[in-house]
């Protein structure tokens, strides 16, 4: 399966009667999505799941390029959690070898998009194979100005917080933090989003009503939109609706 570069389509990713639906001033800076469905998509159609998880792939691709088209700066995609592994081994080493293939196929076009290709998660469990072609596509795309796609993989948000807190009990440990000096900012600084503002909004496609230990810490006051709508169905239009719904809502941070 081949993939269709951001350049094959149209220029103009919205038209400007979808464009005048927005507030350009409240654009969402950090999106955050949980791509699900990809296997019930498959089952619908009676096609393997491997089918689903490409099909995905490709909506990856368009929904990168809708981001941009509407401003988002950084789109933190769960792309595979720490227990996606309890998955049958045949399905894992077919996402590993869709992760590899999305990379290489993927690197030069967004070298022109301008995506800086990052990543969340413990990815020393990550076959070498990925980790060289995730490696090299950073390198590539380390100046990319458009929007950061952060991939999450062999990611987990209670595995994100254990790694912080090993970290701040080694600094207390060796004398470089006090414990009264730890707060809510110290503890972000040590996540793996730390380079990011928490996210605006999450997205939850397929109609689960969850998060999923996707963020847990980070997602604390984002704004949650959920849709019934299969991730390899998930559309720019259905982007545009969720920006159009995070900008109708009153956000008060508890305030």
């Amino acid at each position: 399966m081949t993939y269709p570069t951001y350049t094959e389509t149209e220029k103009h990713i919205f038209s400007e009667k979808e464009l005048a639906l927005i507030d350009p001033k409240k654009i969402p800076h950090h999106v955050a999505i949980i791509m699900d469905g990809n296997r019930r998509w498959a089952k619908k159609r009676r096609k393997p799941v491997e089918v689903g998880h490409w099909q995905g792939a490709e909506t990856l691709d368009q929904i990168v390029r809708a981001a941009i088209g509407l401003g988002i700066k950084a789109l933190t995609v769960f792309s595979f959690s720490t227990e996606n592994w309890n998955r049958q081994p045949e399905e894992v080493e077919s996402l590993m070898h869709l992760l590899e293939t999305y990379l290489i196929n993927q690197r030069e076009t967004m070298l022109k998009e301008g995506v800086r290709l990052k990543t969340i998660g413990n990815i020393s469990r990550l076959p070498d194979n990925v980790r060289r072609a995730l490696q090299e596509t950073k390198e590539v795309t380390q100046r990319g100005d458009q929007i950061d796609l952060v991939l999450a993989l062999n990611y987990g948000g209670r595995d994100d917080i254990r790694r912080a807190t090993i970290r701040l009990i080694e600094e207390v440990e060796s004398g470089r933090i006090q414990k009264d000096e730890i707060t809510e900012q110290v503890i972000s600084e040590r996540l793996d989003t730390a380079e990011w503002p928490d996210p605006d909004i999450l997205i939850r496609p397929s109609g689960d009503v969850r998060i999923s230990n996707f963020l847990i810490w980070q997602i604390s006051y984002s704004e949650i939109y959920y849709t019934d709508v299969l991730w390899p169905d998930f559309s720019k239009s259905h982007l545009l609706d969720a920006v159009i719904e995070f900008q109708k809502r009153n956000r008060r941070f508890g305030s």
